[in-house]
């Protein structure tokens, strides 16, 4: 082994580039993430050469004269001070090694000027050397980089071809252009426009711009708060029945940043869990905003990778978040967060507090029309006794059960505290009849609905099922002896607990044979073999997952079967309850529930205007 040597400035970028540099798209992060950081409001990126030319031009601060040349030395950055910073970190870049590291393989000129200068500054970087020169130009800066890896032909021959490589430039300024809707921001390829937004600062208008109106109608707004822990998540989810074949379209962001987290991905997967098919994926775009000291972007060089010092507690927020944007729920927006405050007298004082507004800014109105509030296992209270007078607030402990108790003079915006969606009775629903005795055809007015009956019920039967406590039971005076295998005995002997908890009674005879006492009272007329047949076929070796089997089979085999010729009033029935359920979108197995045909498409048919 030779003599140990100490290597030299350039060829410790070039190494350090190996990291932070892999390809195109990595110089394309760092620039444009750069551009925010300086407060920039326009973007332009524009590709040539195959990828290998980039230049990346805004309107931000600019860089100081004076700090020009130390912003392309290694580890130099604005955005950090001292080691507490690193748990503490609001901005984009923070290391400061990209400059470094581009300039050790590419040739890159930066043009730049701030608002405290008549003219900017030019300087021009090869092999890790930087000259500099005065210029006039606006304030911003562009930097333009060329000839990528043209001093490592290694790392170029590993390079993709070039469409390739630009679709993942296009992945990267896509996924920062969505979440800065108030950065007006251009990818251009070769002179051509790939991608455009104009800064109107609406998330979901900027949605649009980037993908299309498919996509935003069929899009659910998340908004959830919780002030005391400083969690705040927003956005948009797909509705079930919009499905994409993979999570390509799960856009997640922490503060605004881009991240790959498992956590936050399986608080999406289990909130769809019992709404989507198998390997099928919703259309996600949500930002969860949280205080920099609980979250550690300082993993890895791409920044992509997160650690939270409370999982659990970032896992469950996540997740009631997304159910609370496919339940309908809508939460007010609130500009600054309100100060702690506790009801009095102290006997009423909540052991854990949220805060939810209630009057939206009025004072409560002054009549003796006031609406109550059922706190499960104590005395109905007026909201008086949970009112802060003059500062707008309620607040309720998060574990009490909620009920409303208005009559017809309570006001409006109390109303809205409730969440309550239902302000007068829904009018019925017009039933056309029946097709193939196993859909519904309701007339709308815009329009015809198409309704899988057997789908329907199954819905409303699942969500019914899995909020009762006691499941009702029909107690069976005979019922035949079940023979299973010794695998499926097991399985059953370790989970009778959960068979009980929806209502299914089981005894064994002996190892290998059992009879059920009682069923659930849904399916009294239904063969018990049958039902204990397709949970265990249904396992395939989920045994974590038998619960939700259970609540799944339950929930079908109560169902009116397809081929069933219904009465006028049981598909009103079905209907009814179909709209009342939470998720009105698909079964439990993820099959779309209905399909609207609209009176235009209809008319154009038959070459009708409408």
């Amino acid at each position: 082994m030779g003599r140990i040597k100490q290597l030299s400035k350039h060829l410790i970028n070039q190494i350090a580039a190996g990291e932070v540099i892999e390809r195109p798209a990595s110089v394309v992060k760092e620039l444009v993430e750069n551009s925010i950081d300086a407060g920039a409001t326009k973007i332009s990126i524009e590709i040539t050469n195959e990828c290998r030319n980039i230049r990346v031009a805004d309107n931000g601060s600019g860089i100081h004269p004076d700090d020009i040349l130390l912003a392309f030395s290694k580890h130099a950055t604005s955005k950090i001070k001292n080691e507490e910073d690193l748990f503490d970190i609001d901005t984009l870049g923070f290391r400061g090694e990209a400059l470094s590291s581009i300039i050790s393989i590419a040739k890159l000129s930066c043009t730049t000027r701030t608002k405290d200068f008549d003219n900017g500054t030019k300087v021009t970087c090869e092999n890790s050397e930087v000259k500099q020169v005065p210029i006039g130009c606006a304030v911003g800066t562009i930097m333009d980089v060329k000839d990528l890896f043209y001093n490592i032909p290694a790392r170029l021959k590993f390079l993709r071809n070039p469409n390739t490589e630009f679709s993942y430039i296009q992945e990267i300024v896509q996924a920062l252009a969505i979440i800065h809707p108030d950065i007006s921001i251009e990818l251009k390829k070769n002179g051509k426009t790939i991608l455009k937004t104009t800064a109107q600062g609406d998330l979901k208008r900027n949605l649009k711009e980037i993908f299309s109106n498919t996509v935003t109608d069929n899009l659910k707004e998340v908004l959830k708060t919780d002030d005391l822990a400083g969690l705040k998540i927003y956005g948009f989810v797909s509705t079930p029945d919009f499905t994409r074949s993979s999570k390509k379209d799960y856009h997640i962001y922490i503060n605004s940043r881009t991240v790959k987290c498992p956590t936050f991905q399986k608080a999406i997967d289990m909130a769809y869990r019992d709404l989507m098919a198998n390997g099928k994926y919703p259309f996600v775009v949500l930002n969860l905003e949280m205080p920099t000291s609980d979250v550690d972007v300082n993993v890895h060089p791409s920044k992509k990778e997160v650690r939270y010092k409370n999982v659990n507690q970032v896992f469950n927020f996540i997740m009631a978040g997304v159910l609370g944007g496919l339940t309908n729920f809508k939460e007010v927006p609130r500009e600054t967060p309100s100060p702690n405050y506790y009801p009095t007298p102290e006997d009423d004082k909540p052991k854990e507090s949220n805060v939810l507004d209630m009057f939206s800014g009025q004072e409560p109105p002054q009549n003796t029309s006031r609406p109550s509030l059922y706190i499960a296992g104590q005395q109905e209270k007026p909201l008086d006794v949970f009112y802060n007078k003059g500062k707008d607030e309620m607040y309720v402990p998060e574990n009490f059960e909620v009920k409303h108790n208005f009559n017809q003079t309570a006001n409006a915006n109390q109303a809205q505290f409730f969440n309550t969606t239902e302000q007068s009775p829904e009018p019925e629903d017009i039933i056309v009849g029946q097709y193939k005795n196993t859909y519904i055809l309701i007339e709308l007015e815009d329009g015809l609905e198409i309704v899988d009956q057997h789908i329907a019920e199954e819905r409303y039967n699942y969500e019914k099922l899995k909020s009762e406590k006691e499941v009702a039971s029909q107690l069976l005076f005979i019922s035949d002896i079940l023979h299973v295998s010794s695998t499926e005995a097991a399985i059953i002997k370790e989970n009778l607990d959960k068979f009980e908890r929806f209502g299914y009674g089981i005894e064994f005879t002996s190892d290998n044979e059992l009879t059920f006492r009682k069923v659930p009272q849904l399916l009294a007329k239904v063969n018990p073999k049958e039902i204990l047949t397709d949970i265990l076929e249904n396992i395939e070796g989920d045994i974590d997952g038998l619960e939700e089997h259970i609540l799944k089979t339950t929930a079908c085999k109560a169902s009116v079967k397809a081929g069933e010729k219904l009465s006028l009033w049981k598909m009103q029935e079905i209907i009814k309850k179909w709209r009342t359920t939470k998720m009105p979108y698909t079964c439990p197995h993820g099959r779309p529930i209905n399909k609207i045909i609209p009176h235009k498409e209809l008319a154009s048919w038959f070459q009708r205007n409408g």
